[in-house]
C-alpha cells in the first residue's frame, strides 16, 4: 500500500474511475508498441546510418529511445500510469496501487503491443514481419546488468513519484538513456522488451535463449528495488 507520508498527487497512476478498463489497456499496449517501434526502428536506422560504427549505432538508438520515452510516459502517463514493463506493473500491483486482475491485463496488454510495435518497425523498414533473433546475449555479467538496470529504473521512478512526480517522464527517459551506456547489456529493464525484442533479427535484437535469464533478472531487479524504495522512505 502507499506510505501514508507520500503526497497523493505522487503517482501516474489515475484513480481507476477516470478512464474504463478498455481505454487504460489500450493505453499500455499502444504504448508500448509505440516504444517498441521506437527501439526496434531507431536501432536498424543507426546501424544503417553508421557505417560500420557501433558506438553510433547504439548512440542513435540511445537517443531515440530515451526521448522517446519521455513523449509516451507524459501522453499515456495520466491514462494507464504509462508503465509498458510487466516489472513496473507488478511493483505497482505489489504497492497496492493496481488491482491484481488489472494488472494480468496491463501485462498482456504490454506484451501484445510490445510484439505489434517489432512487427511495425520491419514493416516500415522493408524487413521481414516474422523474424527470431540470433544475437546472442548470454553470460553471468549480462543477467546482471538487467538487474542493475531494471533496479535502477524502479529506484529512479518511485523516487521521481515520491519527490518530482511533475519531473518522472524526464527522470525516467534520462535514466534508460544513461543506462544504455553504463550497462553490459545495454538496459532492456522491461520483460515486455525483451520478448519482443527476440523477434527482431536487427542491432535491438536479443536470441530466445538468452531472454529468461534478462527476464527473470529483470523481475528480481524490480522487486529489489520496491523492497529498498520502502526502506528508505520510511520514518525513523
Amino acid at each position: 500500500m502507499r506510505d501514508t507520508a507520500e503526497p497523493a498527487q505522487a503517482s501516474l497512476e489515475p484513480p481507476l474511475e477516470a478512464f474504463s478498463t478498455s481505454r487504460r489497456l489500450s493505453a499500455e499496449a499502444l504504448g508500448a508498441a509505440l516504444l517498441l517501434a521506437i527501439v526496434i526502428g531507431s536501432g536498424v536506422m543507426g546501424e544503417r546510418l553508421a557505417g560500420g560504427n557501433v558506438a553510433l549505432a547504439l548512440l542513435g538508438n540511445t537517443l531515440a529511445t530515451g526521448a522517446g520515452l519521455v513523449v509516451l510516459i507524459t501522453v499515456f502517463g495520466p491514462l494507464s500510469g504509462a508503465h509498458f514493463n510487466p516489472a513496473v506493473t507488478l511493483v505497482f500491483a505489489m504497492r497496492g496501487e493496481i488491482g491484481w486482475g488489472l494488472a494480468g491485463g496491463y501485462i498482456l496488454a504490454q506484451l501484445a503491443g510490445a510484439v505489434v510495435g517489432v512487427w511495425t518497425a520491419h514493416a516500415m523498414f522493408g524487413l521481414p514481419i516474422l523474424e527470431v533473433s540470433s544475437k546472442l546475449r548470454t553470460g553471468p555479467a549480462q543477467a546482471f546488468s538487467e538487474f542493475v538496470a531494471t533496479f535502477g529504473l524502479v529506484i529512479a521512478i518511485l523516487g521521481s513519484l515520491r519527490f518530482r512526480p511533475q519531473a518522472t517522464p524526464l527522470i525516467v527517459g534520462l535514466y534508460i538513456t544513461s543506462a544504455y551506456w553504463f550497462t553490459a547489456s545495454t538496459s532492456f529493464a522491461n520483460p515486455a522488451v525483451t520478448v519482443a525484442r527476440a523477434l527482431s533479427d536487427t542491432f535491438a535484437g536479443i536470441a530466445p535463449s538468452s531472454a529468461p535469464a534478462f527476464i527473470a533478472a529483470q523481475l528480481l531487479g524490480a522487486v529489489s528495488a520496491l523492497l529498498t524504495a520502502r526502506w528508505m522512505v520510511k520514518p525513523s
